[in-house]
């Protein structure tokens, strides 16, 4: 589809592939522009029933791509990553929730690394299955910004506002099995045969009647929304200050 991102189809099944393995699939504009142009192809391709987001290796994603011209001053490095930080944040809510709106199942094969907006990004997925060697983190608060709006309301809607702070908040490292032991990620494979398992997986859920997957999809997702009404009145809120 292009440099950034690769999308392939096989019958039933498209293949999203993070492609900047120079820059360890880190999410650039121009990057996720290609993959919010991906997710809306496949939106209406009626062909297609399951999708599988993943990495090109050696990781799946390292979050926000941050950098800015080397000559710039100080003042305007400044103006200029505000300016960033507002587009990207922006730009990755719009993906994540077509992403998430997808009425085909989604399965992310998390084939190494999920940093911060990395880590987000499989968060929009039904199903996250992690190599053995995936690591997670959220770094942002490190780094002296915080966590988008949208990826913070999802990790409490899947794990709780007290959990949600010990990740967000202490920044540290959490292996794939603790990954899946707090609920974010449902199965932890070797990671030589991670797209085996991830597509054998997917034969499970196509073999399913795909109306009524769908439908309960949309149904769960609703409820969770609807759940947790002040939170979600809040994320509106500060999406449209961004």
């Amino acid at each position: 589809m292009s440099d950034n991102v690769r999308l392939e189809r096989d019958g039933a099944v498209a293949t999203v592939t993070l492609n900047r393995p120079d820059r360890r699939n880190s999410l650039s504009d121009p990057m996720l522009t290609d993959l919010g142009r991906a997710f809306s192809e496949l939106r209406d391709d009626a062909a297609v029933r399951l999708v599988i987001v993943t990495g090109a290796p050696p990781v799946f994603s390292a979050g926000a791509d941050a950098k800015l011209k080397s000559s710039m001053s100080a003042e305007e490095r400044r103006q200029a990553m505000a300016t960033r930080k507002s587009q990207f944040r922006r730009l990755f809510e719009r993906v994540n929730t077509t992403l998430e709106g997808l009425e085909q199942i989604t399965v992310c094969a998390v084939n190494g690394h999920a940093v911060g907006g990395g880590w987000g990004l499989t968060l929009a997925c039904d199903f996250r299955i992690a190599a053995a060697e995936a690591q997670f983190w959220i770094p942002e608060v490190d780094l002296g910004v915080p966590l988008g709006v949208a990826s913070t309301t999802r990790f409490v809607r899947l794990v709780g506002p007290a959990r949600a702070k010990e990740i967000i908040l202490e920044c540290r490292r959490y292996g794939a099995e603790e990954a899946r032991a707090m609920g974010l990620v449902h199965r932890v494979v070797p990671g030589n045969d991670l797209m085996k398992h991830t597509r054998e997986y997917a034969q499970i859920l196509l073999a399913k009647p795909f109306l009524p997957l769908s439908e309960m999809k949309a149904r769960i997702n609703a409820i969770a929304k609807t759940a947790m009404p002040e939170v979600n009145a809040m994320t509106e809120g500060f999406l449209e200050r961004d």
